[in-house]
């Protein structure tokens, strides 16, 4: 994918909770992948990618959001990953980490969840400023309420 094509949305989240990030990962993983997208989440660390592992599988009572690690199922539709470039993913990148992922500019999109924690606004205003100077589209969505 090129500048032209990756169009960036940072969804800014009413919490300060890192939790919320999960949560809404959860969220718009299944919209994603009710609309028929491929969706590669990409995980800071086993730990984190454990806990949105389980999330996926509750979140939701009524609905299943099919999934893998990368390592069992690389081309599955939709992937968790820590620091492997996806090879077939090019459709929608949930980047989790602080920060951007090298592989990013492969995707269609990339979204960025940004939650009212220190750390986390910080990281993301970086990931801001970087994608811009590097001429990206950029989108933020400020949701008022989860």
């Amino acid at each position: 994918m090129t500048t032209e094509t990756t169009k960036i949305d940072f969804y800014i989240l009413p919490s300060a909770a890192t939790s919320a990030r999960l949560d809404f990962a959860c969220k718009l993983t299944e919209k994603a992948w009710r609309l028929g997208h491929r969706v590669y989440l990409h995980c800071s660390d086993a730990a984190q990618r454990q806990d949105l592992d389980e999330r996926l599988w509750r979140f939701k009572g009524e609905s299943f959001v099919p999934h893998s690690h990368f390592e069992d199922e690389p081309d599955g539709v939709i992937v968790m990953g820590l620091s492997e470039a996806p090879a077939s993913h090019q459709d929608l990148l949930i980047n989790l980490d602080l920060k951007v992922p090298e592989f990013f500019k492969r995707f269609a999109r990339v979204a960025e969840v940004v939650v009212e924690d220190p750390v986390v606004r910080l990281a993301a205003r970086e990931s801001f400023r970087f994608y811009r100077e590097q001429g990206y589209p950029l989108q933020d969505h400020k949701l008022q309420r989860l």
